[in-house]
């Protein structure tokens, strides 16, 4: 296996994590903004039924793949009524809004430990938030060499296309590459797909059942132990955001 040169990074749920706002104390409120009425005991479920809606045949990022998406979730909810689509676009325009995420307190000391080592860092995301302000809100700056998003990429994870849009601008080869997030499908197999290595972190439990060389992890701090890679700088990355 060669050395790992790089490792990319999901963003949501894996390196940032929602407040209220995208809780169900959240949706209630943009529900109740434009005459919705919900119940907030049914918002896990409901996030957990509508997931599937994102899994767009196509594999090209649409915004309204996004409001059919949390429309879903309002639907479950009880919320099937003229006002859900509004409520539903309000709620989509806010996820890019950095202050209603916070920082997992594992990232930071990763990701300077890996640069440390000569690892370059990456970003690779489905979300239409903004991912040099993202960078800058959360004192990232200096830490990620490329970032690439679905909406400027015209594909989602898990299509090749956005990993392999990666590798060119980190400069390394697939096989020189790990991604690590939070989706089997999307980041795991996505990256597998583009001949990376695929790492998935399961903050929330014990994995399922993988295939023998995907690793998972419960805690980002975990892969400083398994990226391979000699001490020093090994190569210098460009095109920096």
């Amino acid at each position: 296996m060669a050395p790992t040169t790089a490792v990319f990074f999901d963003v949501d749920f894996t390196l940032i994590r929602p407040g209220p706002r995208f809780q169900a104390t959240g949706y209630a409120e943009s529900c109740a903004r434009h005459g919705v009425a919900i119940d907030c005991a049914r918002f896990e479920a409901a996030v957990a039924a509508a997931a599937a809606v994102l899994d767009a045949a196509d594999q090209l990022y649409h915004e309204d793949l996004y409001l059919r998406y949390t429309r879903r979730i309002i639907e479950l909810m009880g919320g099937d009524s003229p006002g859900a689509d509004l409520a539903a676009r309000e709620l989509y325009l806010e996820w890019a809004t950095h202050d209603h995420f916070t920082l997992y307190d594992d990232v930071l000391d990763t990701f300077r430990a890996l640069t440390d080592r000569g690892i370059g860092l990456g970003l690779i995301s489905n979300s239409h938030r903004e991912l040099e302000s993202f960078q800058s809100h959360f004192a990232l700056n200096g830490l990620i060499a490329v970032a690439v998003s679905s909406p400027a990429e015209r594909y989602m994870k898990p299509h090749p296309a956005i990993f392999r849009a990666a590798l060119e601008r980190m400069r390394v080869q697939a096989e020189e590459a790990m991604m690590v997030g939070d989706s089997v499908s999307h980041d795991v197999e996505g990256a597998r797909r583009a001949g990376m290595r695929g790492v998935l972190l399961a903050r929330d439990g014990p994995p399922p059942v993988l295939p023998d060389d995907v690793v998972a992890i419960r805690s980002l701090r975990e892969l400083v132990a398994i990226v391979q890679a000699p001490g020093g700088r090994q190569r210098e990355h460009e095109g920096r955001v």
